[in-house]
């Protein structure tokens, strides 16, 4: 037996994002303020190596992503969020151990410095690196998120900092990756230029034109009712007004009118 096509339909889940970032970014604190803001929109967040930060958006693996700039910006959105101290990473045992702070270029720019890239990456480098094959610079979040026991970094001076920011392509903007933009950017839940706030408020100035326009059709139908009773009862007050009651108000409110009293009458014949 067929069912009824009359029986409701489930509604189809609501679109999710997704946001790709490079090692070191730490985007929890975003992720959390959207699953806080918007519930019953999924957030899928995925690390990716940062050869591949841009290529994630034009394949479509990824909506967003927080990349390591500079980047190839062609066909992109890019806003620069936060900078990066560099750090020289070298063997536990190498004298920029003995440093405090930080670590002046000039003193260690004789070292065989490695090149990450060169490397298979910033976690194979600091492996070469621990094991005596040379020194690397890097990102101080990429060395904390890499680091070993047997390596120390330290922050080095003249050297150029690097720069994390957040990337789309330029022509898939929408809602979800505005509200997203919103959010890294720092807009409050109530801020007028949250897409989903917009949406909220357009809902509610739907529901109270609807509102308003229902008070309107009743207080229309209400005075029409009102009228129509106004014009029965002047028409009995009218209909009052031609009886008996009517002659004796009239005889009493003008002079002269109804009978006139015994003895006041004008004296005939009298000079």
């Amino acid at each position: 037996m067929q069912q009824a096509d009359h029986e409701p339909k489930t509604p189809p889940p609501p679109a999710g994002i997704t946001v790709g970032y490079v090692p070191g970014v730490t985007p929890g604190k975003w992720t959390r303020r959207w699953a806080e803001r918007l519930p019953d929109v999924p957030l899928t967040a995925f690390q990716c190596g940062q050869d591949e930060q841009t290529a994630i958006l034009r394949d479509g693996r990824a909506d967003l992503s927080f990349v390591r700039i500079p980047v190839d910006r062609e066909g992109l959105n890019v806003i620069p969020l936060y900078t990066e101290l560099p750090v020289v990473v070298a063997p536990k045992e190498h004298e920029i151990a003995l440093y405090d702070d930080e670590v002046p270029y000039q003193e260690i720019a004789a070292e065989n410095f490695l090149d990450p890239e060169e490397m298979g990456g910033a976690k194979t480098g600091i492996e070469v690196v621990a094991s005596g094959g040379g020194l690397m610079i890097l990102p101080m979040s990429v060395a904390r998120l890499y680091n070993r026991k047997d390596v120390v970094y330290r922050t080095v001076t003249d050297q150029p900092e690097t720069q994390i920011g957040l990337a789309w392509l330029a022509d898939r903007t929408d809602a979800a990756i505005e509200e997203f933009i919103g959010i890294v950017r720092g807009r409050t839940a109530r801020s007028s230029r949250q897409p989903s706030v917009q949406e909220q408020q357009e809902k509610t100035k739907g529901r109270k034109t609807s509102k308003t326009s229902k008070n309107t059709a009743q207080n229309d139908g209400g005075a029409a009712g009102k009228g129509a009773n106004a014009g029965k009862g002047s028409g009995g007050r009218r209909q009052g007004g031609s009886g008996p009651a009517a002659g004796k108000q009239s005889g009493k409110g003008k002079p002269g009118g109804g009978r006139t009293p015994k003895g006041r009458g004008p004296r005939r014949g009298r000079r």
